[in-house]
């Protein structure tokens, strides 16, 4: 399949996208999936019936859906880990999903995550009524010490969920640079404000650090700073050494990955700001997005065409990168979000069997919201030589009535940004278009190239009603099973992540050499000589 794939895309790169959808009418619904209020278009491509055919016959050969279906009843397909794959059994606790037992190792993953998410349920509906602590001050601040998933999750989700957020404040810490520790706890009062220190194994250097930065803030403004720290982690000999009472602790089992894990305990500050209710909804939009996964054909199938539509672009058309373009203020975390992902997912170059992978990894993902995307880096995408296929989201109504007008500037934006891609401007129209402008003829033929846009980029479009918190958690799980089906399309493991290991590592290593220390005797001659400039500046 890889080579007819190859094959065909060399017969037919040089085709125009615009003349394919002028000259077939019924292009845009023929290439495009709608799925509970969810539009997937992808027409502004150059894949035809034949390619999608064959990419179709590519996620068979490579047993998607047999894949699939071993990852959603709990087989242990993270195989250099040992683990199963259950973040889909998370939001499968709010309905529309499946609901009955899963069982790992002999336990009812079901069974447990529903106990731990009724608790979480409580301690959110405690805290947003003033009843908790029970000491007569009502939280009005929550900070979530984290990193990664335990922090690109959350304050992603939250920041999309403004309009719902009616609770408590959240902050998020994340760097091991104290400045963001010291700039978040500014002014805010120790003795209405809770911690969230979300680490698995509550040994994660950065966020154990911030941690214990933000313990010691809490000893000098409140009389039982214990009472305000609360840890989501699966590691409860560590919280104990730490300090935090075991009924603030709330757990989770290595069948989450971190970048998977927004939809269990690590979204409490979520849960907290926009209350349970509108929580059980982000859930029951994933459990929707996973039944259909789960069920419609591959042709049908909108994780499945989100991914050959990637991997087309990647592995055939020769596009290592793609932008991911939300035209919606609130999402401007997704592609940070989606950067670890995809990236901490796929980007790997050995195959399951430890072999190098035949066909690489996954792309470079990157991105910033429209339209300030525009004034930035959309220069390149129009007019550089690299083509890097942009992925549009936009709603087709936003949360501001009073600001319509704004909402169909951004829409307007959004389209246009996708047929500008999609037409280009040739030499001549470009040279016309200045004569009309006033210029002479002499100025028209010097700055016509410079006006010149290639056009026949691709992109595709995700639109969506308006974003709820229903539409965000379709959204999230659309994007997590897309990675899914690439990975095993490319033949890797998506749900390890080695490649962090060795540098936090060697950074344990050198802590001691930063801060004054001997330098090791194995340093190479680059780095001590930062480390030895570094004591220099230190000491003037």
């Amino acid at each position: 399949m890889w080579q007819k794939l190859r094959a065909i895309e060399a017969q037919t790169r040089n085709r125009s996208i615009a003349e394919s959808l002028f000259c077939a009418p019924d292009r845009a619904s023929d290439f495009s999936l709608c799925v509970d209020g969810i539009l997937f278009d992808y027409s502004k491509t150059n894949i035809d019936d034949e390619t999608r055919k064959t990419l179709v016959s590519l996620a068979e050969k490579a047993g998607v859906k047999e894949r699939r279906d071993a990852m959603l009843r709990g087989d242990k397909i993270n195989k250099t880990e040992g683990r199963a794959v259950l973040h889909t059994a998370l939001r499968a606790l709010e309905g529309g999903g499946e609901d009955g037992a899963i069982m790992v190792d002999g336990e009812d993953v079901i069974a447990q995550a529903r106990l731990t998410y009724e608790r979480l349920k409580t301690f959110a509906r405690d805290l947003r009524s003033g009843d908790w602590p029970g000491k007569g001050r009502r939280i009005t601040d929550v900070v979530n010490i984290g990193i990664g998933g335990s922090d690109l999750g959350p304050a992603m989700a939250l920041r999309a969920l403004g309009p719902y957020a009616d609770g408590p404040r959240c902050h998020f810490v994340s760097n091991v640079d104290g400045a963001d520790l010291r700039d978040t706890l500014h002014g805010l009062d120790p003795q209405t404000t809770l911690i969230i220190v979300a680490s698995k194994t509550f040994t994660t250097l950065e966020t154990m650090m911030n941690a214990r930065g933000a313990l010691a803030w809490l000893e000098q403004g409140c009389d039982a700073p214990m009472d305000q720290m609360v840890a989501i982690s699966s590691a409860p000999d560590e919280t104990d050494r730490f300090g935090i009472k075991r009924e603030n602790v709330f757990g989770f089992g290595d069948y989450i990955g971190g970048r998977y894990s927004i939809w269990g305990p690590v979204g409490l500050a979520v849960m907290v700001a926009v209350g349970p209710e509108n929580a059980a909804a982000f859930l029951r939009g994933g459990a929707a997005m996973d039944a259909h996964f789960a069920t419609a054909p591959l042709d049908e199938n909108m994780p499945v065409l989100l991914a050959l539509v990637g991997l087309w672009h990647q592995k055939f058309c020769g596009y290592p990168t793609r932008a991911v373009i939300p035209y919606e203020h609130r999402l401007a975390r997704l592609p940070a979000y989606l950067q670890q992902l995809e990236m901490e997912s796929n980007g790997k170059s050995v195959a399951m069997d430890g072999s190098p992978l035949a066909h690489g990894g996954g792309p470079v993902v990157w991105g910033e919201p429209g339209t300030n995307g525009q004034h930035a880096f959309f220069q390149l995408i129009h007019q550089g030589q690299d083509v890097v296929p942009c992925e549009f989201l936009v709603g087709a109504e936003g949360h501001e009535p009073d600001l319509r007008a704004h909402h169909d500037a951004l829409v307007a934006n959004c389209l246009a940004q996708s047929e500008a891609l999609l037409q280009g401007r040739g030499l001549e129209a470009a040279r016309n278009s200045l004569i009309s402008k006033g210029y002479s003829r002499h100025d028209a033929e010097r700055l016509a190239p410079h006006k010149v846009f290639a056009g026949n980029r691709p992109s595709t479009t995700l639109v969506y009603p308006k974003l709820t918190p229903y539409v965000l958690g379709q959204i999230i799980a659309l994007y997590e099973h897309r990675v899914f089906v690439e990975g095993v399309i490319l033949g890797l493991n998506s749900f390890d992540q080695w490649g962090v290991a060795l540098g936090k590592e060697l950074a344990d290593g050198l802590i001691p050499a930063v801060a004054g220390g001997d330098l090791p005797e194995d340093i190479n001659g680059s780095t001590g000589a930062l480390l030895r400039y570094i004591h220099v500046c230190r000491k003037a």
